[in-house]
């Protein structure tokens, strides 16, 4: 594998890595933390959305 083709694949991980991140906060990570602290489903769901839209971007 030359160096072009390794710096073309280093984004396309980082990217993958930074929607998966964002996916395990949304579907585990969040919920719990509301849970813990309270937080009302229907914010709970907002905040799931806004990340899941963060997830999309990358």
């Amino acid at each position: 594998m030359n160096q072009n083709q390794t710096t073309q694949k280093e984004p396309e991980m980082a990217s993958l890595l930074l929607g998966a991140g964002f996916a395990l906060a949304s579907l585990i990570i969040l919920p719990a933390v509301a849970q813990r602290i309270g937080m009302g489903s229907s914010l709970t769901i907002a905040l799931r959305g806004a990340l899941m839209r963060a997830a999309n971007r990358f």
